[in-house]
């Protein structure tokens, strides 16, 4: 790929400037949930994956889709459902007229992914995708099929109805960067979505970054210098979080079960550096680990029965651990 940018600094500014202009037309057809948009853009940008909690009717395939819209990817929905087969996520190999083998890609081949209530499917379909997600390959009768890039999969998880679900492990949610909680809109906001659904005339969002773009700001966000301090924050705040060990808050022996691992420290210091060049900085500080602490950290905590018994949430333990 040829170099797209003279240096890092002319990329960072290339790079803030996109964010604003892809907020500016993705908020043309999602109205309001600017946090939620800016964590997703985050986990691209970071390589990441991420998981959307929210109930039905929150717009959450219309926001997947316009994110792709305006970032000029490829767009796949699968819909997860108990019947569904590996096959029908990665593709199988047929016979063809001449009755040879030949592979058929399946909707995993895209850029982005909607894995629509990814708990609705039972473990084997699951680890079908996310072995995907972690190694950006499919292997098929022992052949290699490497996914395209950029490759980003955003699955949703509906947190009303439980029954008859395949819950993630923790150790598959773990190989997600983000927790993303979708909320109801405010009332000035649902009018505007209401009177903006039910008209004749439907904005679109306008292409604003190319592939090799987004690739190339994949690797800037690596290449951002981090402090020490701000290293030491990160992997602290993650520390504090595993309880009856040496780092362990009073807060984490009080009131969990089990804490966050290394690959939360690490999606830490990436969300922060992403965070910092959307905001136009050249590098990341402790406030912007702090932007992206609960997202990354709300999947990784598991409360014991005092704090379910108490109401005490893992926000609230994230909150109290900044504090």
């Amino acid at each position: 790929m040829t170099k797209l940018f003279a240096n890092d600094v002319e990329a960072a500014d290339a790079l803030a400037a996109s964010f604003k202009k892809m907020q500016a037309e993705i908020g043309k057809v999602i109205i309001g949930q600017n946090d939620v948009v800016r964590l997703v853009l985050t986990g691209i940008f970071c390589h990441g994956h991420s998981l959307l909690v929210g109930v039905p009717g929150l717009a959450k395939t219309l926001l997947v889709q316009t994110i792709a819209s305006a970032l000029d990817l490829d767009f796949k929905r699968i819909q997860f459902t108990p019947d569904l087969m590996p096959s029908d996520i990665v593709g199988a190999e047929t016979l063809d007229k001449e009755r040879n083998l030949k592979f058929v890609k399946g909707p995993i081949f895209s850029n982005i992914i909607l894995a629509d209530e990814i708990n609705r499917t039972p473990p084997k379909t699951q680890a079908a995708l996310l072995e995907s997600m972690q190694e950006y390959t499919v292997t098929i009768g022992g052949v290699k099929h490497e996914l395209p890039q950029p490759f980003f999969v955003l699955a949703t998880q509906n947190p009303i109805e439980q029954e008859g679900t395949y819950p993630l492990p923790e150790a598959q949610l773990d190989r997600f960067m983000f927790n993303i909680l979708l909320n109801y809109p405010g009332f000035a906001e649902e009018v505007a979505v209401v009177k903006a659904t039910t008209s004749d005339r439907l904005p679109k969002a306008e292409k604003v970054v190319s592939a090799d773009e987004i690739v190339a700001f994949q690797h800037l966000v690596r290449r951002v210098p981090v402090p020490d301090n701000v290293v030491e924050y990160a992997v602290s705040l993650s520390s504090k979080t595993r309880p009856q060990t040496p780092g362990a808050a009073p807060l984490a022996n009080d009131f969990l079960e089990w804490g966050a691992g290394p690959r939360a420290s690490q999606y830490l210091i990436l969300g922060a550096k992403c965070n910092a060049l959307f905001n136009g900085k050249y590098s990341p500080d402790i406030e912007d680990v702090q932007a992206i602490a609960k997202p990354v950290l709300r999947h990784r905590i598991v409360r014991n029965f005092k704090a379910e018994a108490e109401g005490i949430s893992v926000d609230d333990i994230v909150d109290r651990l900044m504090a």
